[in-house]
């Protein structure tokens, strides 16, 4: 009987203490790379009032999702072919959207944080492009691109779909998991409410001539 017991609370404990990670493909992962020196065709500004950047993290106990505002930036187009740019993220401007009150201002001001983001060092991420390779549907091409978050860079590949492509507008969307502890994000939650080593973000750029 007492054997049974421990295997019971054993196996209860395992299951509390599995998280899976959010929905999305995981962006390929490598060291920073070099940005070309030059990319050819016209740059276009990043309408931040448009533009947005949405996270999704997991818990054992919650799934936490919210938006952080994109500052600025540019996409450079030569005709209808991406060939560069960046965009920088303010990370001061986390908000979550699941909850309400106090607990809206704990998860905010942890996620601003040394255990996640440690805004107040690292008030800005980046991510500039360095590769755009094309694929068999003229509406979607594979992005490379160098992601610093709290002073560390890697390079992460991605698809990112083409929603619009005219003389006055470029518009962009990309759907992606990073697996965060490779930017220093090592907080693992409680020992039976682990967090999930991914965090996906859904990034639409938009971005005019």
């Amino acid at each position: 009987m007492r054997k049974f017991f421990f295997l019971f609370v054993a196996a209860g404990l395992s299951l509390t203490s599995c998280v899976s990670n959010p929905e999305g493909d995981k962006a390929e992962t490598t060291e920073a790379q070099q940005a070309p020196a030059e990319t050819t065709g016209a740059a276009f500004t990043v309408n931040p009032q448009e533009s947005t950047l949405s996270w999704e993290g997991k818990k054992v106990s919650a799934t936490h999702h919210g938006t952080i505002s994109i500052k600025s930036g540019n996409l450079v187009m030569d005709g209808d072919k991406l060939t560069g740019g960046e965009f920088i993220v303010d990370m001061n401007s986390i908000v979550n959207e699941d909850q309400q009150g106090e607990w809206k201002e704990k998860l905010v001001g942890h996620l601003k944080s040394e255990d996640f983001f440690h805004v107040e060092k690292h008030p800005e991420a980046i991510f500039q492009i360095t590769e755009v390779k094309a694929t068999d549907n003229p509406n979607q091409v594979v992005v490379s691109g160098n992601l610093t978050i709290k002073g560390i860079s890697k390079n992460i590949t991605f698809n990112a779909d083409v929603v619009e492509n005219s003389a006055n507008k470029v518009q962009m969307k990309a759907d992606f998991n990073i697996e965060r502890e490779q930017w220093g994000i090592t907080y693992t939650g409680m020992a039976d409410d682990l967090i999930s080593k991914e965090i996906n973000f859904k990034v639409n750029i938009v971005a005019n001539s």
